[in-house]
């Protein structure tokens, strides 16, 4: 009933806003255009996977303000969350949001786009329209997109090691990819982990009570109906009225809140509704129902492991009937993990498992605002202050700033 509800109002908020001539739907900004409206310079970059998935990566190469592209710049990968994209890093604006933060810090920034989303729709094997398009969840995104992305920016700046920062799935993909392909750990100068997810068993949001015990465990009509398919499409004409019911001071502002925390929950003392209003513009960002399955799975089953597919299919693809769990104690490269008290996905009780299983942390950090939830990492108006400052003071000790 909720949800009825919320959609309804949705629908009511969006019949106004095509019925006020006030509002004018603006077209999409991308990464680039919001990076250079900013002044600072962007690129774009397009790279392959070895199974055809074309990811796009966006670059702010130097800091304008510091005019310092004839300087040794160290690169940074920011790796985004689930129904996210590369504008995460960036709708805060330069003075909050972690992307311009570390350019002006002196470092060369790369944000990072998974397969599936507004940025990385194409194949070169495969027809977006194929259910084999959709044939992933964030197992692959960490075994072969983030790779590439690593071995790409190392390969364009001639460094040997990048520093990483993911946000939610961004967390999760960088985890997996370490206990999967260990030989990625000496790439990796120092990790940041916001919101880390790999264990789910106390999480609070709604969506574990309303679609765990749909596609929590494998073999059910829910889990065939569901698998291999865009979760979530983003839909631009929707974002655009969204967008524009949004900030605008009328009754439509908590509908503008809500739609991302009945998600994530935790409430919204935090938000920076202008950074909220501008993620909208290209969030929801695309996503394959797998990840979404993945997530529930490991909510109902108490592990961090490989995707479910039942006994029969586990036993072809692992040798074993259950999935096997990711090994995080082959992490060794230097982590830092932050996390909050009121994240309502990957809360206080199960980061303490993931960190007595991550034998190899360098720091468990726990944001010291009550309210703080999984969504206030990426769009929080206190965020510079409790996640950002202290990412770039770890970075700047590993670079002996």
């Amino acid at each position: 009933m909720r949800g009825f509800l919320y959609v309804l109002g949705l629908l009511m908020a969006l019949g106004s806003t095509l019925a006020d001539p006030q509002y004018c739907l603006h077209p999409m900004m991308r990464s680039d255009e919001r990076i250079e409206s900013h002044g600072y310079p962007a690129e774009t970059h397009e790279v392959e996977t070895e199974d055809g998935y074309l990811l796009t990566l966006f670059r702010i190469p130097y800091s304008h303000n510091l005019k310092n592209q004839n300087e040794k710049r160290p690169p940074v990968l920011l790796q985004h969350g689930l129904f996210s994209n590369s504008d995460c890093w960036l709708t805060s604006g330069p003075e909050n949001s972690l992307a311009y933060l570390l350019a002006d810090a002196g470092y060369d920034v790369w944000l990072g786009n998974a397969r599936g989303n507004i940025y990385s729709r194409a194949n070169s094997q495969i027809s977006l329209n194929s259910p084999r398009f959709w044939h992933f969840d964030w197992h692959e995104i960490g075994t072969i997109d983030i790779a590439t992305m690593i071995d790409y920016i190392l390969d364009e700046t001639e460094y040997s090691q990048l520093h990483y920062a993911g946000h939610s799935q961004g967390t999760t993909v960088y985890m997996v990819l370490l206990s999967e392909r260990p030989e990625y750990n000496k790439k990796i100068k120092s990790g940041h982990l916001l919101a880390p997810c790999a264990f789910f068993e106390h999480g609070k949001s709604a969506i574990f009570r309303w679609l765990g015990p749909l596609v929590g465990t494998p073999g059910g009509m829910w889990n065939q109906l569901m698998v291999d398919m865009e979760l979530i499409p983003h839909n631009n004409l929707v974002n655009r009225l969204i967008d524009n019911s949004c900030g605008t001071g009328g009754p439509f502002d908590s509908i503008c809140k809500n739609g991302f925390l009945m998600f994530a929950n935790g409430g919204y003392q935090n938000i920076n509704l202008t950074a909220m209003q501008q993620m909208i513009e290209t969030h929801p960002a695309g996503a394959s129902s797998n990840q979404g399955i993945h997530y529930l799975q490991l909510w109902a089953s108490h592990f961090f492991r490989k995707y479910d597919w039942g006994v029969k299919r586990n036993q072809e693809l692992y040798g074993q009937s259950s999935p096997p769990d990711y090994d995080l104690s082959l992490i060794n490269a230097k982590t830092h993990s932050y996390s909050s008290q009121n994240d309502a996905l990957c809360g206080p009780e199960d980061v303490d498992t993931l960190v007595s299983k991550f034998i190899h942390l360098e720091e468990d950090h726990r944001v010291p605002w009550e309210s703080f939830n999984h969504l206030d990492f990426i769009v929080a108006n206190n965020m510079k202050e409790l996640i950002n400052d202290l990412v770039i003071e770890r970075i700047n000790k590993y670079e002996g700033r």
